[in-house]
């Protein structure tokens, strides 16, 4: 009997001390599965060595495929790179920085065997800083409130795909990509393994509070209209306050006769409701600038070499 093929997807960028460490433990744990396996390594258009390593390894072991990028595309192209790549009936997603324990793949594979085509794992926060916990508890609740997908804090892109989540999420083009909230979009009945938080192993962190930030609102805007509503509730609170403040001024100049209009009243109005505008038209500019790049149906990533072969990726 054929042995089940596993995928593995590792997006890479700048991760050259890691790449070889996280191959070895991926060839550890399998050596005691019952499954065959490939891995797929997205260079993400890396400075450093990971893409010699990341070829080092491919001369020397089959189940090595990769995929790397003429520049940096991002992690959300070196994500869907790699699962556009993979061949496998089951495919894990992991990072290459081993904060994502191989060891937890004996677990993935059994929630997949027991039926369920999502198994995702979930972190604890254990030996996080605070104000990055605190900050990230406070987002997950924030934007439960705002999106129309759930999204659970500590649950990120390792996770455990069958083949019909898979073929699911590769139907979802756009361009501008929150997988966290494509993998729950797509529904599916899924199951949730729980790991401590791993240090990373080698290096450092290639998300800055800037990416981190623009990250979060990519996850707001990409599922969700309220913030355009909110501006059009906005517009007509204001509206009505503004048509009771002119009725007020309208009884009061009847009674008293004409006064002269005073600063603050004008200054006030001016400074807020040119505030109001601006974050009205900075919303409605986020939604018209995906629009705009949605047009242009440009390709997530340009391929600059590969060992996989062309159709599995275009």
């Amino acid at each position: 009997m054929e042995k089940l093929l596993v995928s593995v997807v590792i997006p890479a960028f700048n991760e050259g001390e890691n790449i070889e460490l996280v191959h070895e433990a991926l060839q550890n744990e399998f050596a005691g599965l019952s499954y065959s396996w490939e891995v797929v390594f997205v260079n993400d258009g890396s400075s450093d060595d990971s893409l010699k390593n990341i070829r080092t390894l491919a001369n020397t072991y089959p189940e090595v495929k990769y995929v790397s990028f003429t520049r940096n595309f991002g992690k959300e192209a070196a994500l869907f790179a790699g699962l556009e790549s993979a061949r496998g009936e089951a495919v894990i997603i992991m990072d290459a920085d081993l904060q994502h324990p191989p060891a937890l793949i004996p677990d993935l594979l059994e929630g997949y065997e027991e039926g369920y085509q999502q198994v995702v794992a979930k972190r604890n926060r254990i030996g996080e800083a605070k104000s990055r916990s605190f900050l990230s508890s406070l987002y997950y609740k924030t934007v439960n409130r705002l999106i129309q997908v759930d999204l659970h804090d500590g649950e990120g892109d390792f996770r455990l795909l069958g083949r019909q989540a898979l073929e699911a999420i590769l139907t979802l083009s756009e361009g501008n990509r929150f997988s966290k909230g494509l993998f729950s979009w797509i529904g599916f009945e899924q199951k949730t393994v729980h790991f401590d938080n791993v240090e990373r192993q080698n290096g450092h962190s290639q998300w800055s509070m800037k990416q981190l930030l623009e990250y979060g609102i990519e996850g707001i805007v990409s599922f969700n209209q309220r913030p355009l509503r909110f501006v059009m509730y906005t517009g007509l609170l204001i509206m009505a306050l503004s048509l009771l403040y002119i009725s007020f001024i309208f009884v009061m100049t009847l009674i008293r006769g004409v006064e002269e209009p005073g600063y603050f009243t004008i200054i006030s109005s001016v400074l807020f409701l040119g505030g109001v505008q601006l974050v009205s038209l900075g919303v409605i500019g986020e939604y018209v600038g995906r629009i705009y790049m949605e047009t242009k149906k440009r390709p997530h990533y340009l391929v600059q070499e590969s060992n996989v072969e062309r159709d599995t990726y275009e």
